[in-house]
């Protein structure tokens, strides 16, 4: 997980407070679809306001670390709220941004704030920091500094470079065990789901609404399988496919990321005139493929080198607003070396700080908890370099982010089923385009959530795609919030067809200066959803 392509959006700083809030709802009017939920005693809620969202609380809760032993040692979950102030209350809705490893404290603020007012108002609107991640108690930091640059070569041309890498992988995976040994067979996705549920029991709540991005809507469809009596309404975006986790998952990312990355070289070539690198993709791409064999000899401010200039990219593939920033990097370097815009760009998208490195750890932690990973590395050697042949751009870079789990010193659960025929009607969203969870991982859960509705950006590729600018798809969700509605479309009924179809947005145009717009709230989600989710 990756958050430093926040500072583009103008994160705002707390403001811390003490101040106690009463919790909201205790004495608030229900609507006849919800039942009445017992006031919050559990929770006590301060005030942590944030800039950008005022009305931001926050609290702790208690929660076991291993679930099968409810009075063993605790650990500590962070909750944030944005209180509802209608009298109509649907009761709370917990959202989650992914990762794993994603910190979702101010995605709360940014949700309630997104949503129309009036479908806000009536939400009690969740944030939560995961087991390990955050301000959650014990967080976890393997080994800090594992992405400090300069690292070995992603690409595995040499012996050296392959057992420096794998060096890499298995000194995180020791390191991890070491500090957390009693921990490490507790971070995990049902675990997760678990602490959910003691979520809403502490918030007097019968039943949930959920409301996850990427891994988010594995945890949400998780926690769904293990509770469908306690899901009130369950929207899903970026749909993690169910089938494959998680070492599948991560190779057909590998062939839809270079797809995405030859989508923005193309974007660059319509935009010649912009950045003057030629107007054939081809072309380019042997251009960005030169620039990354350069900066293996000498890496870009002695901090760049081909490792740190895919971690660049890759941010490009979650959302199409970093492309004029990445373009004016690489025409840069191209036309005259100048490397300041390539470090700036690093800096931006790929530098790993101590929010990132807590939660690679949390994202190690739980992939190669929840289901089992090739242990032999000769089959991840033939499958990657089977993929390269095909799909350059990611596929090294992204086996090295996941080969802890080739030697992870906590064994594996299995992957949990989570077709559901028990649950009120869920709402999926799904661009077509989309890289980190293709489009076939939607339509796979459509089949296996019996009920829901799938509402499709047709020709989007950006991962993340409600509340972030399309009106089309933010009004499926508001009115699904509203009450309940879902689309229905003429396709038979599990088919896996879409119910409704929204375009997607234009493409970005190039900066005319570095001022130009990144407040956008697409700009601020993808901050706070961050990369690798």
């Amino acid at each position: 997980m990756r958050q430093r392509a926040a500072v583009l959006c103008g994160a705002a700083v707390i403001a811390a407070g003490s101040v106690t809030a009463l919790p909201a709802g205790a004495s608030t009017a229900h609507s006849a679809r919800t039942p009445a939920a017992a006031p919050s005693a559990d929770l006590h809620w301060t005030k942590c306001a944030t800039e950008d969202y005022p009305t931001l609380q926050c609290a702790s809760l208690k929660v076991p670390l291993d679930h099968a032993r409810p009075r063993g040692r605790q650990i500590t979950l962070a909750l944030s709220r944005v209180p509802h102030t209608a009298a109509a209350y649907q009761g709370p809705l917990l959202v989650n941004p992914g990762g794993p490893g994603g910190s979702g404290l101010t995605l709360a603020g940014f949700v309630a704030s997104s949503l129309p007012a009036k479908v806000a108002a009536q939400y009690d609107v969740i944030g939560f920091d995961p087991r390990g991640v955050g301000r959650s108690s014990p967080a976890l930091d393997c080994r800090p500094g594992h992405f400090d640059p300069v690292r070995p070569d992603s690409l595995p041309g040499t012996p050296e470079t392959e057992r420096a890498n794998l060096a890499r992988a298995e000194s995180f995976a020791d390191a991890c065990g070491d500090k957390y040994a009693d921990v490490l067979p507790h971070i995990d996705t049902v675990s997760a789901a678990r602490d959910v549920d003691a979520i809403r029991a502490a918030l007097g709540a019968e039943r949930i609404n959920y409301f996850g991005y990427s891994y988010g809507t594995y945890l949400g469809a998780v926690y769904a399988k293990l509770f469908p009596a306690r899901v009130r309404r369950l929207a899903l975006d970026s749909v993690v496919g169910p089938d494959d986790v998680w070492y599948d998952a991560n190779l057909n990312q590998d062939l839809a990321f270079n797809d995405r990355h030859r989508a923005f070289l193309a974007w660059i070539a319509r935009h010649d005139a912009a950045y003057g690198l030629g107007d054939d993709p081809e072309r380019i791409e042997r251009a960005w493929y030169a620039m990354r064999a350069a900066l293996t000899k000498e890496p870009a401010g002695g901090r760049v080198g081909a490792s740190e200039l895919e971690d660049t990219f890759i941010p490009g593939g979650y959302y199409n607003g970093y492309w004029p920033y990445l373009a004016e990097a690489f025409a840069a370097y191209a036309h005259d070396a100048d490397t300041g815009p390539l470090v700036e760009a690093y800096e931006n998208f790929g530098a790993q700080d101590a929010s990132g490195d807590n939660g690679y750890s949390v994202y190690t932690a739980v992939q190669c908890r929840d289901a089992a990973w090739p242990r032999d590395w000769e089959e991840w050697r033939d499958d990657n370099w089977g993929l390269y042949e095909k799909a350059p751009f990611m596929v090294w870079n992204n086996a090295w982010y996941n080969a802890p789990c080739a030697s992870w010193p906590t064994g594996p659960r299995r992957p949990v089923d989570v077709a559901n025929r028990e649950l009120p009607p869920a709402l999926l969203f799904q661009a077509t385009g989309d890289a980190a969870t293709p489009y076939g991982g939607a339509v796979a859960a459509h089949r296996l959530l019996r009920g829901s509705a799938l509402v499709v950006e047709e020709g989007g590729g950006n991962h993340g795609i409600t509340l972030s600018g399309n009106s089309c798809l933010d009004g499926h969700l508001a009115a699904y919030l509203a009450d309940g509605t879902v689309p229905r479309g003429a396709g038979a009924a599990g088919a896996g067809e879409p119910d409704a179809v929204c375009a997607a947005l234009p493409e970005p145009e190039p900066l005319e200066s570095k001022a130009a717009s990144t407040s956008s709230r697409g700009s601020t989600l993808h901050g706070l959803l961050g990369f690798r989710g």
